[in-house]
């Protein structure tokens, strides 16, 4: 049998989506047995009956158990994926928005960079460090798969102060390729590409169709902004990431409405020409989670309920494929975080980068991809810098590195003085109370 434990398991959808594509692989199907675990247990609770509905619908042997004991979901597991929220939607993700908000600070995701994604990763990486150490003691053997964002300080600060190395997975890379194809009208599967950076700021270094660079052609579309495609169910503006192309030469493998705010020159509260001309949703997380929560409980029914059929997507996860090649001997490439031991060579040695990575029957092996184009380099400092910042605070307990991490991210840089931000990160660590390590919660 192959165990595998996902924890945050309350994830359910995302947790449906990893055991679709678990049991699609036929060498796999009979096979698995899924330890849930989660801190909510009306969640976790329909989560294991969506996973048994999975089985019975399928008719597979899979063995399926639940518990609020992490140690106990993790105890002989083979693999340990993570995709958890600390804090939530509320308190933690609406006090990420509307302290800055009083500010005059304005974001659209706040979950990678700026003072939103550093108190997520405050938040996180301690419970990230707390997960390694049980792997390490119950599960030592056990492959680490990580979703949880902010992804590069999570793996930055599990790499330091961890004891279970991890690999960090994004959807990122794929999905844009996807949209990039349909942008150029060909089929998504015959576009060639490798990406690498960081997260969420990994560019294409490649993009080509039948070995003819398809650059050229990418750059002559939607010139305007206002022409620009539109991704998802909710149709979002996508005039960002064609600026971006134009201005750097490479397009960056991560929304537009993410992007926005990792860079000073889109989100500015003085110009709300460009916010327009960009189509730029500011609050757009806020939006995101406020739809889920009013359709989570008439969700969570059709989920339960036997008498509606349980639909089984098909999300092309890398978790499920990294399973399977290990398992398998099957050879194919995915991308992973991992801290940067000379994968890039423009980039610092530690941080965590993305890069093309092969998996088979022998593990992960992440591949070298040189140095990149300098002013991509010099556009992912900009967000290395608050990124270590953030780590070293969790690594020393000094709540000045909080300071010095905010007041080095760009996007807050370019809207608020130095007092601002002081004050902002004062506001936000008190605010997140006990969610927030101790030490730093101290002023003096």
């Amino acid at each position: 049998m192959v165990r595998i434990a996902f924890v945050g398991a309350g994830s359910t959808v995302f947790a449906r989506n990893l055991i679709g594509d678990l049991i699609a692989y036929p060498e796999l199907r009979d096979r698995l047995s899924f330890s849930l675990h989660d801190i909510d247990e009306r969640r976790l609770r329909t989560s294991e009956v969506v996973a048994n509905r999975i089985a019975a619908t399928c008719d597979i042997p899979m063995t399926v158990e639940a518990t609020t004991d992490r140690r106990k979901a993790l105890e002989g597991a083979d693999y340990v994926v993570t995709m958890f929220q600390v804090g939530g939607y509320e308190p933690s993700t609406v006090i990420d928005f509307e302290i800055p908000e009083k500010y005059g600070l304005q974001q659209t995701i706040a979950d990678t960079l700026g003072v939103g994604g550093i108190m997520r990763g405050l938040r996180t990486v301690p419970v990230l460090v707390d997960v390694s150490e049980d792997i390490s003691e119950v599960a030592g053997d056990a492959v680490f798969l990580n979703y949880a964002n902010p992804m590069a300080i999570n793996m930055w600060g599990l790499a330091d102060l961890g004891s279970h190395p991890g690999y960090g997975l994004c959807h990122s890379i794929p999905l844009t390729a996807s949209d990039l194809a349909h942008d150029l009208g060909i089929p998504a599967d015959e576009l060639e590409y490798t990406a690498a950076g960081i997260n969420h700021m990994a560019f294409y270094l490649k993009l080509e169709h039948h070995g003819q660079n398809v650059y050229p052609k990418l750059k002559t579309l939607f010139t305007d902004p206002a022409d620009a495609p539109r991704r998802g169910e909710r149709g979002m503006p996508d005039a960002v990431r064609y600026e971006i192309m134009r201005r750097l030469g490479y397009f960056v493998a991560e929304s537009s409405e993410h992007f926005a705010e990792y860079t000073p020159w889109f989100i500015k509260r003085d110009r709300p020409d460009l916010i327009a001309e960009f189509q730029i949703p500011l609050r757009e997380y806020i939006r995101r989670c406020e739809i889920h929560d009013a359709e989570w409980d008439a969700l969570r029914s059709r989920l339960e309920d036997e008498s509606v059929e349980l639909t089984i997507p098909h999300s092309g996860e890398f978790a499920p494929q990294i399973i399977h090649s290990i398992e398998t001997d099957t050879q194919r490439t995915v991308y992973t975080n991992i801290p940067n031991q000379g994968h890039i060579d423009n980039l610092p040695d530690g941080c965590i980068v993305e890069v093309p990575t092969t998996v088979d029957g022998h593990g992960l092996s992440p591949q070298r991809v040189g140095a990149l184009p300098p002013q991509l380099a010099a556009v992912i400092q900009t967000n290395v810098g608050p990124q270590a910042l953030t780590v070293e605070a969790l690594k020393t307990g000094d709540r000045a590195h909080v300071y010095h991490a905010a007041m080095l991210d760009p996007h807050t840089a370019a809207e608020l003085s130095l007092e601002q931000i002081h004050n902002l990160v004062d506001d936000l660590l008190d605010a997140h109370g006990d969610y927030i390590p101790a030490s730093l919660r101290d002023r003096t």
